[in-house]
């Protein structure tokens, strides 16, 4: 198994290599104006340090989000071609998910039920609800799961406040709704091809926004359309 695992659903850009002994290369670049700029660099990097060429790769795993809609299609459609072009399965996996299971891989203390919240501009969150559950690994011990139990959704901060333990960059922006911020605040692309090793449920690689793009059609245009 050798799987490239990209995410432009937040202001990082972040593109791991991953393989059967865990994550071999990983590349993340914050910068929420420039994902078009800086994803293929990224790729480029991750490959060289991991000494392979495209032609080496089993899969490709990718963010869908939610996220906005520029950053997020930037990421999606370079998975979506690198998957036809070298004829490889795509997973899509929810940027919020990959967070999750990098919180309770930390062992940043969500034991109990915890949220996610990351930014969704407008001065409004993307957030869901997870649990942890202690699971048989395949060496006989234990390890944890992680289960989405709420969203995605998309909200003002105030309206989904939580006491709890929230990871993403929901509490950086928004502590007075959030008091409890836990890491990682940014996806790990590393993490997201994890999600796919280790059979967690994977999506269809098409864009979750969970509101309409910000750019729109020309009420005339649409008419003449």
């Amino acid at each position: 198994m050798l799987l490239l695992g990209l995410d432009t659903a937040t202001p990082a850009v972040t593109v791991a290599l991953f393989g059967d002994d865990g994550a071999l290369a990983e590349h993340t670049a914050p910068d929420d104006r420039r994902h078009g700029e800086l994803l293929a660099p990224a790729i480029d990097s991750v490959l060289r340090a991991a000494g392979v060429t495209t032609s080496d790769l089993t899969g490709v795993a990718v963010g869908v989000g939610p996220g906005p809609f520029t950053g997020l299609r930037v990421g999606l459609m370079t998975a979506r071609m690198m998957g036809s072009a070298l004829a490889v399965p795509v997973h899509g996996v929810c940027t919020l998910d990959a967070l999750a299971l990098e919180a309770v891989d930390r062992g940043t203390g969500v034991d109990e039920p915890f949220r996610v919240a990351t930014d969704a501009r407008r001065k409004e969150v993307y957030w869901a609800a997870y649990v942890s559950r202690p699971s048989a690994s395949a060496g006989g011990g234990a390890s944890a799961r992680v289960t989405r139990t709420d969203g995605p959704h998309v909200a003002r901060p105030a309206e989904v406040a939580w006491d709890g333990p929230v990871a993403g960059q929901g509490p950086q922006l928004y502590p007075g709704s959030f008091p409890d911020g836990r890491d990682p605040r940014r996806p790990s692309a590393a993490v997201l091809c994890r999600w796919v090793a280790e059979g967690y449920p994977t999506l269809e690689p098409l864009p979750l926004y969970l509101r309409r793009p910000d750019a729109a059609e020309p009420p005339a245009a649409r008419s003449r359309g």
